[in-house]
């Protein structure tokens, strides 16, 4: 998984795989789109006004956490 964020339109990606098909793009709400290819498979979640769904913190940072090996790291967000 791969999560990419651009802080020039403030849009965030998820990508749970490379896209290697043809995909469909389904509009959720307002702020979020899902990649879906023909056999149903979630290629990625796009975030629109990331910083605010995402819900930084006060320090203006996206805080990720896996909990599997107790790492963590903080992507800066512009606001």
């Amino acid at each position: 998984m791969k999560i990419s964020y651009d802080s020039r339109y403030k849009i965030a990606y998820i990508c749970f795989k490379e896209k290697t098909a043809q995909v469909e793009t389904i509009q959720v709400g307002a702020e979020m789109n899902i990649d879906i290819a023909p056999d149903g498979t979630i290629y990625g979640i796009e975030l629109l006004n990331a910083s605010r769904q995402l819900g930084a913190t006060p320090d203006k940072t996206l805080l990720v956490i896996n909990e599997a090996v107790g790492e963590s790291s903080k992507i800066k967000l512009a606001l």
